[in-house]
């Protein structure tokens, strides 16, 4: 069965965007140049674009959490804004903000 194992999100500012994603996730970047960074964990990777000539359109990712209320709470204090609160659906609950690129994103903690 085929699964996500990648994604790409345009950006304007990579220092900024690495920034964002280290404090709320805890993710950590390779460099590859001046203007790709990734993520290099084996599982599911998002690499960050700003090259202008490379940029693609943007799907909605879903980051998975243990813990939906402390990952607001990251995602509000790096910068990112809610655009949809907490609520549940039937895999569990969700939320949804917008980084500082304006990549609308969703948390979900699965239950």
């Amino acid at each position: 069965m085929a699964r996500l194992n990648y994604l790409e999100l345009p950006t304007a500012d990579i220092g900024a965007a690495k920034r964002f994603y280290a404090a709320a996730f805890g993710f950590d970047f390779v460099d590859f140049g001046p203007t790709y960074a990734a993520t290099t964990s084996g599982d599911t990777d998002v690499g960050l674009q700003a090259d202008g000539s490379e940029k693609t359109a943007a799907a909605l990712p879903v980051v998975e959490v243990e813990d939906l209320e402390a990952a607001l709470a990251a995602v509000e204090t790096a910068g990112g804004t809610v655009t949809r609160p907490i609520f549940a659906f039937p895999g569990g609950r969700r939320f949804q903000f917008t980084d500082p690129d304006g990549h609308e994103i969703g948390v979900v903690q699965p239950g």
